[in-house]
Parts: structure tokens; C-alpha cells; sequence
């Protein structure tokens, strides 16, 4: 295109052999490259962006198939309630909303929704079974001194009932922070659903789809973690975020799992406390799942790079092939994982919440319906998996 609008401009050079005689020659070959490279980022984004849509059709196909019971505690946020219709038209989850039921009823009509009637409404100052989720409440937290009077009033707040229906058995997982900040809804979830027994904390995986002609990864795609979550893992933490993220990676990011937990450090390369660190949840690890492909100390060339794993680590089964990357600290997965995302264009999705023993996911508040949509689909698959 950009060639042509120079042809228009100087019509004497109408073919390639004029043009490469005139002074114009090096522009144009200058606008040539650039073309070029914008057409490659272009091409490169649409197969991002396909490999996103493929992934994501996975996971809503595997929800409707197995459908699971979600909870929204935000039902009355426009954008939720919105993807909750578009969630029970295409039959990905059975929904439960919390919130004023008048409010959610006269916006279900202001906004022309056609499927809310299927959804399970929950008012949450209104409840008549109030007093069952303050009892229940009331028996988890009363060893750490609640009252009757402060379970029956949190019972009446929509972020705890909707962990108490999790808790409960009434629902499979949650959805939330529209409106709420991440603490809001993992205080609740840490108090009363907890973590898995194995596991002592929680932490934020992220799958990374990478740009077209990456060498690394799996069909396009790598998890990492702890991008979000617990800012300096004990070892035996270390070792149980390596293990939930490969348990994230098969469920949601759907490769099999081949996990590098990372160090500065290759096999004893250098010797330092957070090096030891990083061994010992190696060992932690492989004892608790010897199922799982997973090796530590490894720098990330050695993880990653096939040449460089052989080097470094031969005789590794990680080395030079890992999907799953686990690093040392939240501080380097945060960082690690914004760096990928911006110099090498590859699109971060999530965080997914690991490690609780029931899944709660959180939004951005700055989130689109279709956000909340995917989540909901992907909490349903975390679920599936977990019962499995």
C-alpha cells in the first residue's frame, strides 16, 4: 500500500527497474522493510490470537460438557450480570447470583437479558436460610473467637455467603472483583474454604501464548508462576506452587506439564541460601508427585533452550524443554512475566488461583463481560479438575 501511494506520487518511476535507478530507491526500500515488519506483527498477533480462541473454545466445550455450579457474589455489577446471561444461554455453567433481588430483576429487564430466569438468586439480606450460613461460619471461625452475632452478620454479606455456598457444597467454584479487590474475596476464601490439605498457600498462574515462530513452549503456549500471589515462598511453599501450577498447566492451559523450577543457578553452578532454597523444593517436589516431569535448579536458557539444557544439565528431563516455568519468588515471576509480555509481544492470561481447596478466581476491575464470561468458563474446568 505504501508503495503504491509513492508510485502515485512520482508516476515517472512506473517500474521496478526505474525506481531502483532514481534517488527514491532507498526510501522506498526503507518502506518496503517496514511494511514488512508491521505485516509480521500483524500476523504474529492473529496467530496469538487464534491460539487464545482455540484454547478458550477447549475450555468452555469441556464446561458445557461437565457442567459445574458457579457463584457470582457480585450479581448486581451490569457486567457480570450480563455474562451470567451469556453463561446460562450457551449452557457453560449453572449460575447462582448474590445480591438484591429487585435490583438484579429491574436490570434484568433494562437490559433486555433473556435467561436470568434460570440462574439461582441469592439476596443475601433477605436469605431466609441466613442462619444456616451463620452456623456454619459460626463452627469454622469460632476456635479463633467469632461470635453467633458476627457469623449471623457476615452471613448477610455477599462476598462471605458466596464463599459459604462453596464451602457448603452448594456451589463449585466463584467468581469475583468487578467491583471487589482480590483480598476482599481471598480473606473469606483463606478463613473458610482454606487450602488444599497438601498445600499452605496460594499463588497466581499465568499461561502465556507466544508469538508466532517462538521456539519454546508447547503449541504456542507456557505457564508461569507465582506471578501474583505469595511474595517469598518458604521451600515446602516453593515445591507446592510447583505442583499446583503443573496441575495447571493440564487443566487450563491443556499441555502436559513439563516444569522447571527456576534459580540462578544450574545444578550447582553458584552457591547461595536462595539457591539451596530452590534445590530443596526440587526435592520436595519430585518425592511428593513423582509422577510429574519436573527438575530445579535451572537458570531459564537451561530450562528453555534445548543446546543450552543439554549443556548446562545433561541428563535432565526438564532441561532445554520446559513449558511450565516456576520462579524463585513472586518479585522475579512478576517481573519475568510482564518483561515476555511487552518485549516479546506474548499475551498473558490470568492470573489463575491455585492452591485453594475449592476455586475462587479473581477479576480485574477494570474487566469486559467477555472477561468475566472466560473466567467463569475457566473456574469450571479448574473445578472439573479437582473432582477428578
Amino acid at each position: 500500500m505504501i508503495i503504491c501511494k509513492l508510485r502515485q506520487s512520482f508516476p515517472n518511476f512506473a517500474t521496478e527497474s526505474n525506481w531502483a535507478d532514481t534517488q527514491v530507491c532507498p526510501y522506498i526500500f526503507r518502506f518496503q522493510q517496514l511494511n514488512n515488519r508491521f505485516q509480521q506483527l500483524n500476523n504474529n498477533q492473529s496467530t496469538i490470537k487464534q491460539l487464545n480462541m482455540d484454547l478458550m473454545q477447549e475450555i468452555i466445550a469441556n464446561a458445557q460438557a461437565n457442567k459445574q455450579r458457579i457463584v457470582l457474589p457480585e450479581g448486581d455489577e451490569p457486567r457480570t450480570l450480563k455474562a451470567a446471561d451469556r453463561l446460562l444461554a450457551d449452557g457453560v455453567a449453572d449460575i447462582i447470583l448474590i445480591g438484591p433481588a429487585e435490583k438484579i430483576k429491574e436490570m434484568t429487564a433494562e437490559f433486555g437479558l433473556k435467561n436470568i430466569g434460570k440462574a439461582r438468586i441469592i439476596d443475601p439480606m433477605n436469605n431466609p436460610e441466613r442462619q444456616k450460613y451463620a452456623d456454619l461460619l459460626f463452627e469454622i471461625r469460632k476456635a479463633k473467637g467469632m461470635t453467633p452475632e458476627q457469623a449471623y452478620d457476615l452471613a448477610g454479606n455477599f462476598m462471605y455467603l458466596g464463599i459459604l455456598l462453596v464451602k457448603a457444597g452448594e456451589a463449585d467454584g466463584l467468581v469475583s472483583g468487578a467491583r471487589s479487590t482480590t483480598g476482599d474475596m481471598l480473606r473469606p476464601a483463606l478463613q473458610i474454604i482454606k487450602t488444599v490439605p497438601s498445600v499452605s498457600c496460594v499463588s497466581g498462574a499465568f499461561t502465556m501464548f507466544l508469538p508466532e515462530g517462538c521456539p519454546y513452549g508447547t503449541d504456542g503456549r507456557m505457564v508461569f508462576a507465582d506471578c501474583a500471589v505469595t511474595p517469598m515462598p518458604t521451600a515446602e511453599q516453593l515445591a507446592e506452587i510447583a505442583i499446583c501450577t503443573a496441575d495447571t498447566a493440564k487443566a487450563i492451559a491443556k499441555i502436559d506439564p513439563i516444569t522447571a523450577i527456576l534459580s540462578f543457578s544450574t545444578k550447582g553452578s553458584a552457591k547461595h541460601e536462595v539457591v539451596d532454597k530452590v534445590i530443596e523444593a526440587t526435592r520436595i517436589a519430585k518425592e511428593r508427585r513423582p509422577d510429574l516431569v519436573l527438575d530445579g535448579e535451572l537458570q531459564a536458557d537451561a530450562a528453555i533452550v534445548p543446546s543450552v539444557g543439554s549443556s548446562k544439565a545433561p541428563g535432565s528431563p526438564v532441561a532445554g524443554k520446559a513449558n511450565t516455568l516456576v520462579f524463585p519468588c513472586l518479585e522475579v515471576g512478576n517481573i519475568a512475566y510482564k518483561l515476555v509480555q511487552r518485549l516479546a509481544g506474548a499475551e498473558a492470561v490470568g492470573p489463575v488461583l491455585q492452591g485453594l481447596a475449592k476455586p475462587c478466581n479473581d477479576l480485574s476491575r477494570g474487566c469486559s463481560i467477555d472477561d468475566v464470561y472466560k473466567l467463569v468458563a475457566i473456574t469450571c474446568n479448574q473445578a472439573i479438575a479437582q473432582k477428578k
